[in-house]
């Protein structure tokens, strides 16, 4: 049975009405949304450094920074903002079995975007960029134990590690602070040992790791051997070798979330060039072209939108879940 997902973010401040929306429309397999709409301390950013205990961080005009001490105040309200979310999850899901996801930004998304406590990014330091990932990674098994505690029937928990700005770091493409540079890239060596931490830490604590990234250039081969159990990708920014990736993950047994749903409202209306139909043949199309059953896939293989749905409008939003639980449904 093929499965529907969202991929995280959600237009609006209310958590409340926002996990109502995704247990109703995402009944199979509901995540925990996010709401950057409330500020920075509900972006992707600020919800994983309030997981990160060991380091301090603050808000700059420049965006988030390291602090070198103990939390700030922007640190605990994102803390704060986590842990009501995770309450409203847990209210929405009382006596609820079946699956979960939750999303948590990774280690190299975060180096490229918050700065040290001297300037610049994290992403220039080697010793910083090690501390950030094994503190990340004592986190991930802190929220991963607590999720499990509060829906206990969770029988499969899906962690889904956002890394957007991978490929950037890869590819020496994150600015420096003044932006007339750019960083060094990274070694891959470093940087699937990194994300590894960070993976093993869900997997040991009894979470599947799934890394997603919509952009392109992304190494999804890096991914895999750094332990991703399963890869959310966005269809439209593929390359051939991705679709060999992908395939090759498949038949491993891993899983793919496909985002074919568009994250924001096409022109001309909420079913413009959009119905459940022409998706659904658009993902058969695509496992065809693997050489794959869906029917062999099962629920290895998840439908999504193809990115975060904070910038739809709430009516494309709840639209976008609905399409993506009738492909899912016509696929089984």
């Amino acid at each position: 049975m093929t499965l529907a997902t969202g991929v995280g973010s959600l237009p609006g401040t209310d958590p409340a009405e926002a996990v109502r929306v995704v247990v109703g429309e995402l009944p199979d397999l509901p995540h925990l949304p996010e709401l950057p709409d409330r500020g920075p301390t509900a972006s992707m950013t600020g919800r994983a450094l309030g997981l990160v205990a060991e380091l301090g961080a603050d808000l700059q005009p420049a965006g988030w920074r390291l602090t070198g001490g103990s939390a700030g105040g922007d640190q605990r309200r994102a803390r704060s903002l986590l842990a009501q979310d995770l309450d409203m999850l847990e209210e929405a899901l009382q006596d609820y079995t079946g699956h979960l996801k939750v999303q948590v930004t990774g280690p190299w998304t975060l180096a490229a975007t918050v700065e040290r406590p001297r300037g610049d990014k994290i992403l220039a330091d080697h010793g910083a960029r090690r501390d950030l990932a094994q503190a990340l990674a004592e986190g991930v098994r802190v929220h991963v134990a607590d999720v499990r505690r509060r829906v206990p029937g969770a029988g499969r928990l899906l962690l889904q590690v956002d890394e957007p700005a991978l490929g950037a770091v890869l590819a020496a493409r994150v600015p420096t602070a003044s932006g007339f540079g750019r960083h060094r890239s990274v070694d891959k060596p470093e940087v699937s040992d990194q994300l590894g931490w960070v993976l093993a830490a869900a997997s040991e604590s009894g979470a599947e790791p799934w890394v997603h990234s919509c952009a392109p250039g992304t190494p999804l081969d890096l991914l895999r051997g750094a332990g991703a159990r399963g890869l959310f990708v966005d269809l439209a920014v593929l390359s051939d070798a991705d679709h060999d990736h992908l395939g090759e993950a498949l038949d491993a047994g891993d899983g793919v979330a496909l985002g074919v749903v568009p994250s924001v409202q096409p022109d001309g209306g909420p079913d413009a060039a959009q119905n459940d139909r022409a998706l659904t043949d658009r993902v058969l199309g695509w496992l065809d072209q693997l050489g794959l059953d869906p029917e062999v896939v099962g629920q290895r293989l998840l439908v999504t939108p193809s990115c975060g749905l904070a910038g739809a409008s709430p009516a494309w939003a709840r639209r976008a879940m609905e399409l993506c639980r009738e492909v899912a449904r016509h696929l089984s």
